[in-house]
């Protein structure tokens, strides 16, 4: 274990299954993180004292340059989906890219890999998709042989996506509604996210901007409804139209503004609405996984595995389905 990479980020979704990949590779790994006591669950990934979490705060030079001391390699995972104080997109997205960037550089990191999205545009309507773009643009300026990764939306066990959606149908009787229902995604498996951040981490992936995507396409509404036939639950999807989703969100936000904030507005955002009126699949000249020498997994052999907890009998599911069918013989 000769090699060190640091993780920006590294307990998070996307992180943790970068740091069981960088550890079985045999590089020690440090997961750089402002909760280290809420991060143990990575010290099980590799031998004893080979996963190790730090503290860090990428918004602060000096906390970011001692997790990054004596690294090989470096991997920014962080990233926010909805401001929350000083986390700002601004802040974390393009000034801590840029500042990882920046010190990786002055440090003499052979490769630095730092995830983005599909979307990213400086031109972009959304502020979230054009802190993207700005914090790219920031660590190629300091870093120029940089792997950026554009995935577009990441599904696994731990995922915010299905996870919200199938907990939302086993709470909620008869509807489900959405926001941007006819917009086009390109749902990408969260270990193939991270085998491509590991082999730029490796240096086996040339400098440059991959975008990823699995190789299912689909509308919202379509991954939605695949979603319900797979937990068993029958729902009416309503697409609502986007001066509705403006007004979900100005009143959500609302809330969040007269409870001082003890009420985040993590539900539906106004920036959110604009990025969902953009498609998310893979451009048609991008570099991707095939460029990387990796076959993509398909949503269905995947969303068994943790959906299930949403199908009305759980686990026993199965059972039902099985015993319904000896009865029919």
């Amino acid at each position: 274990m000769a090699k060190l990479v640091t993780i920006y980020g590294g307990a998070g979704f996307v992180g943790r299954y970068i740091a069981r990949r960088m550890a079985k590779e045999g590089w020690r790994v440090r997961v750089a993180v402002r909760r280290p006591n809420e991060a143990l669950h990575v010290k099980p990934y590799g031998a004893v004292g080979q996963v190790e979490p730090v503290f860090c705060n990428i918004r602060d030079d000096a906390s970011v340059r001692a997790a990054m001391q004596g690294a090989d390699a470096v991997i920014n995972c962080v990233g926010v989906l909805t401001e929350k104080g000083k986390n700002s997109f601004s802040s974390v997205q393009v000034e801590g890219a840029g500042r990882i960037a920046k010190i990786a550089t002055q440090l003499g990191v052979s490769n630095l890999v730092q995830l983005s999205a599909i979307g990213a545009d400086g031109a972009s309507q959304s502020e979230y998709s054009r802190s993207k773009a700005e914090g790219e643009a920031a660590v190629l300026a300091a870093f120029p042989g940089a792997v950026i990764l554009r995935p577009s939306v990441i599904f696994g066990t731990e995922d915010a996506f299905f996870n919200r959606f199938a907990n939302m149908a086993a709470q909620l009787p008869f509807v489900l509604t959405l926001v941007g229902g006819n917009t086009k995604f390109q749902p990408v498996y969260v270990d193939d996210v991270a085998r491509a951040a590991v082999a730029g981490a490796l240096g086996e992936a040339p400098a440059g901007v991959y975008e990823l995507g699995g190789p299912d396409v689909d509308t919202l509404k379509g991954l939605i409804e695949k979603m319900l036939v797979t937990i068993r639950r029958r729902r009416l999807v309503l697409n609502l139209p986007f001066w509705a989703g403006r007004v979900m969100a100005t009143g959500f936000s609302a809330i969040q503004f007269l409870t001082a904030g003890l009420f985040h507005n993590g539900v539906l955002t106004k920036d959110q609405v604009k990025n969902l009126a953009v498609d998310n699949v893979v451009s048609a000249d991008a570099k991707g996984f095939g460029d990387l020498g990796i076959k993509p997994t398909a949503m269905q052999v995947i969303m068994d595995d943790y959906l299930w907890v949403y199908r009305p009998n759980g686990q026993f599911e199965a059972l039902r389905e099985s015993a319904k069918g000896l009865r029919d013989l």
